[in-house]
């Protein structure tokens, strides 16, 4: 982990920057899968899978009987707990539904908007070393409630060309029974093109490395919609002298072990602090599992030391963090200096995992810095609003002389005439 003392804002464009795969690679490699996927679907798919990850599929529909099995493999304590989550979830994505507001602009005229599901989602979840069953929960819930009608869920198998128990007791436990053995880009291609197997959808939701977050920006190009462009996952703490370092390297090394492309960005304005935190991400490293992992991470991360807490909220609104943690005095007070984060964690014992598991907020957010123009996933992601207006003879009477003359003004004579028209009428 790199440590930098007061950096030249001149600087920081340089600092702020994530770890990138070459792009022009990137998009000729998904391009060519969407490409075989459209030509030979099913047994592109199975190409695709053996040749990215080495596993020889020999069906791609996950079955009941699976299904069934998954239950039995897993311990009463954890099913639990993915009970416990799936709760807190619901309680805060159902806070979000809207009730129809009719609104009288004008005498005789009403206007309104309703809210309508997105009919056929599918949903993208991580497997591989970090089988994610929280995101399961994050996205499935959400779409349950707002009343999607097809759920396709894909996720890549183990070398065994089996899912994670887990990630079909979750998916179980939310109803959602569509369910494929396919990852990386020919998932999102088959989500987005349609194969024998698996049904193309109209919007897709999922994190991902950088090869299926290209994959999901070329799905636009087929008109599918997606949440949000969501890369490799990444945290910013910000830190005061109060701070607990071994809480601050926890967080910092929760992040590190998503893959070797996180990145982890620690701000402080205390020199003691940053130093004790280093020291203790160094002794917690040796103990977790996935610690090649982290280490990867960690060099693509900083340590940076500010004078004051102003130009560290600079520096992170800059960055725009996917997570942000506000490990300062009085947290809560210093949330309007918050600009760009995909969410926030204030204090000390908000600990960037309960968001990820079990707290009720949406663990799906935006990374790479788009946290500057993307919200995170909510029950709105997985909505689309229809306006309505009805006038009334009266109403187009009283707003027509305008429409009149805006329409005249823009040389649009026929929007007059549909006005015209109407108030002429005896």
């Amino acid at each position: 982990m790199k440590i930098i003392k007061n950096p030249s804002q001149k600087n920081w464009k340089e600092l702020i920057q994530r770890p990138q795969n070459e792009k022009n690679s990137l998009h000729n490699i998904v391009q060519q899968v969407f490409m075989d996927i459209q030509e030979s679907a099913d047994a592109a798919l199975k190409k695709y899978t053996f040749h990215f990850d080495g596993i020889e599929l020999k069906q791609i529909k996950v079955t009941q009987q699976e299904l069934k099995e998954a239950e039995n493999l897993l311990s009463q304590e954890l099913k639990q707990a993915i009970f416990q989550a799936k709760s807190n979830i619901e309680k805060f994505h159902f806070s979000q539904k809207e009730n129809s507001q009719f609104i009288e602009t004008q005498p005789g005229i009403q206007c309104w908007r309703e809210s309508r599901a997105i009919e056929k989602i599918g949903l993208y979840i991580p497997g591989g070393t970090a089988p994610l069953f929280s995101t399961v929960l994050m996205l499935g819930v959400p779409a349950k409630i707002a009343g999607c009608r097809q759920i396709v869920l894909c996720t890549p198998p183990d070398k065994k060309g089996n899912i994670h128990p887990a990630i079909l007791f979750a998916a179980q436990t939310i109803g959602i029974t569509e369910i494929f053995k396919v990852g990386g880009i020919q998932a999102i291609a088959a989500l987005t093109i349609g194969t024998e197997s698996i049904p193309s959808v109209y919007k897709i939701f999922g994190p991902g490395n950088q090869y299926v977050t290209a994959a999901k920006q070329y799905a636009q190009e087929f008109k599918v919609s997606i949440d949000l462009p969501a890369g490799p996952s990444e945290v910013l703490v910000i830190a005061d002298s109060q701070a607990n370092p071994d809480f601050i390297a926890a967080d910092l090394l929760s992040q590190a072990e998503h893959g070797p492309d996180s990145q982890v960005i620690f701000l402080t304005t205390d020199e003691s602090i940053l130093n004790q935190t280093i020291n203790s991400v160094t002794a917690q490293l040796e103990k977790i599992p996935r610690k090649e992992i982290a280490k990867k991470a960690l060099d693509n991360s900083i340590g940076i030391l500010f004078d004051n807490l102003d130009t560290c909220f600079q520096f992170s609104n800059l960055y725009a963090p996917e997570h942000l943690i506000l490990a300062i005095d009085k947290a809560k007070e210093y949330r309007h200096n918050v600009e760009n984060a995909g969410s926030v964690f204030l204090g000390n014992y908000s600990c960037e995992s309960a968001g990820d598991y079990a707290s009720g907020t949406n663990h799906t957010l935006p990374t790479n810095g788009y946290a500057r123009n993307y919200s995170g996933v909510s029950l709105d992601s997985f909505i689309k609003k229809i306006t309505f207006q009805e006038l009334s003879k009266e109403g187009l009477q009283t707003i027509g002389p305008t429409i009149e003359l805006m329409a005249e003004a823009e040389r649009l004579f026929a929007h007059k005439n549909a006005v015209s028209i109407r108030i002429n009428k005896n």
